[in-house]
Formats: C-alpha cells, structure tokens, sequence
C-alpha cells in the first residue's frame, strides 16, 4: 500500500509477522516509537487487561501475582502488543498523547490524556517498567512504556470530573451499552431484556441502557448468593435470578419465560447455550463476551432449533464512550458497582 492509503491508515506496515495481515491477525507488531505522519504516539499509564484475558490468566497461573506479570510481560515482548493467544483477546490502556502526527485524523494532540476505544490486540505496544508497579491482583496494570495509534484507532479524552480507574474501567466496556440501547430501541413495544453476567461492569451498563432504551422487564442473572443481593439492592433489575450461565437448562430454569432479548457480558466460556435457550423465539441475543465461542453458538442455535438473531458485540458504536459516561454519572448503583471493582473514588 502506499503511504497514507489504506494499508498504512489501519497498520499493516506495523506487520512484522505473517506479511499481509491487519494488525489483529498478526503474531507480531513493530512498536518502533517513530511514528508516520497519521500516527500518534502515546506514552503509557496504565493498561485494562479485559475479564476474559485476566480470568484465564489468573487461572493459568494459580494466582500467581509474579507469574501472571511475567507472561504478561513475555506476551508484549513477544508479540509488540498485548494479545493472549489463549482468549484472543487484550484490553485498551490510558496514556498521555506524545506526538500527534500531521496527518492524524483522530483529533489528539500532545498532552492530551487519554483512553483507547481499540483493542490492544491490534495497538503496538512497548512496555519500559517491567510492570514494576503491578500487583498481578487486578485487570488494572499501572506500566511505562508507549504504544502507537493507526489513523483508523479510535481513542477518547479523559473526562475531568471521573477518577482515571472508573473512567478507564467503564470504556473498557462502553460498547455493551450503546449496542445494548439501539437493539432494545429497534424492538417492536417493549421488550423484556435478559442481562447475564448482570453485577459485572459492562452487565451494569447494559441493564442501565436497556432500561431507558424502553424495555418493559428487565432481569439479571449472577452466579452466586452474594452477587444477587448486591445487585437486588440496586434496583437496576426488576428481577434478579441465580444460575451458572455455563448450564443452560438451570439459566433456561431460573429466568422462566424467555426474554425477547439477551446479552451475554459473563467472562467465562460455555454460555452460548443457556443464552440461546432463555431467548423467545424471534429474538436476538447479543455476545459481548471475549470468552464466547462463536461455532458453539451457531450450531448450538442450529441444535435447538432456536430460531433467534445473534450479534457479536464488537465494542464500537458511534458515541459509545460518552454513552457509557453518561450512565455513569446519571445512575448512581452503575457507579457504585464500578467503584467497588476499580476501588475508591479518589484513587489515581
């Protein structure tokens, strides 16, 4: 491709390894901190491991806080960006703008704090620190080091009036709600809206936006005891339901009548089927899971004969950040689930 065209705008001369594919596909990026002119170099602050990406790692690893820092670090060696072979997923990361080149068309400029809207799967990246000042207990990963934006990256400035951690935890997400809200305002009357993984940050979300996008019933379902009375007490949901989103005939069993449209935000996989088999017939469920597996959900909706439309959620929808933002300042239960996940307000 030529400078400045297509291959240039979305990163394939970042490509170091399989020539020819986009950025996502490949094993390996070039995090070299010269940038082209429609580049932007970010100086890292902190990277947001997404759930799926941690949890396994976590697992993996026993718990290990020196062992999941480690593979963290030998993932971003190895690969010039932060891509877990295992999930396939990343996570996005907060920084400060460095260099903004001439030709950049994503409106930063240096200075600038910032989040990424895009995948860090797909962004170059470099880490300095060792991850020195990473506990390995948490999804949140304060490091040092830069990482480059392609002329098709998205990215959004920081909001003053939110703490870093919330702010970055909630556009870790903010897709799941601006999708959540156009499917459930597309539906005919007023839908009655399923939530699995409801207590986690992008189920929160999505509870909040089917609500004021119309639905008539909204239900969350959680795993455990202690997750269904801290989300009743909310009031985000009008009905909370305990089942293990991995079984569907109890998830089917706890939520009763089918809803009319269901959302997976669970980090976990084996859910494509209870989410299918708890949707009516004609309706739509939408996969915002990193874990989920998308042949287990089409031949599993096959082997149901469930006749239902499936959405992959993939984390852009014009407006989403501020959408996300916007609930998290206006419900003050979405913000307390967050805070209690990302710690106090005034931490930085």
């Amino acid at each position: 491709m030529t400078e400045g065209g297509t291959g240039t705008a979305v990163g394939l001369h970042r490509v170091l390894e399989p020539a020819g594919v986009l950025p996502q596909a490949a094993h390996r990026l070039d995090p070299d901190p010269r940038i082209r002119p429609d580049e932007v170099r970010i100086s890292v602050e902190r990277l947001n491991l997404d759930a799926a990406s941690y949890r396994q790692l976590h697992t993996a690893h026993g718990g290990d806080p020196d062992a999941i820092r480690a593979e963290v670090l030998r993932i971003i060696g190895e690969r010039g960006k932060m891509h877990n072979p295992v999930t396939g997923s990343g996570g996005m990361l907060v920084g400060v703008v460095d260099e903004a080149g001439p030709e950049s068309p994503v409106g930063l400029a240096p200075g600038d704090r910032v989040a990424t809207l895009v995948s860090l799967t797909l962004t170059p990246l470099a880490i300095t620190d060792g991850l020195a000042g990473w506990d390995g207990r948490s999804e949140q990963v304060p490091a040092r080091g830069h990482a480059i934006l392609f002329a098709r990256s998205i990215a959004a400035v920081l909001p003053g009036d939110l703490p870093v951690p919330l702010a970055l935890a909630v556009m870790d997400v903010c897709g799941a709600p601006a999708l959540t809200h156009r499917v459930v305002a597309a539906q005919k009357g007023a839908p009655a809206v399923l939530v699995l993984g409801a207590a986690g940050k992008s189920g929160c979300l999505a509870l909040a936006a089917a609500r004021r996008a119309g639905a008539a019933r909204v239900i969350g379902l959680v795993p455990t005891a202690a997750e269904e009375e801290r989300l009743a007490a909310t009031g985000l949901a009008d009905v909370v339901v305990r089942a293990d989103a991995r079984d569907p005939v109890a998830v089917a069993a706890a939520v009763g009548e089918p809803a009319d449209v269901t959302v997976v935000c669970v980090d976990v996989p084996g859910c494509e089927h209870g989410a299918i088999l708890a949707t009516a017939p004609g309706g739509t469920v939408v996969f915002f899971s990193m874990a989920t597996s998308f042949p287990a959900a089409a031949l599993g909706a096959e082997g149901l004969a469930a006749d239902v439309t499936m959405l992959i959620g993939n984390g852009y929808v014009p407006g989403h950040a501020e959408t996300a933002l916007e609930l998290v300042r206006s419900e003050p239960a979405v913000r307390a689930l967050f805070t209690s996940r990302t710690g106090a307000d005034s931490a930085e």
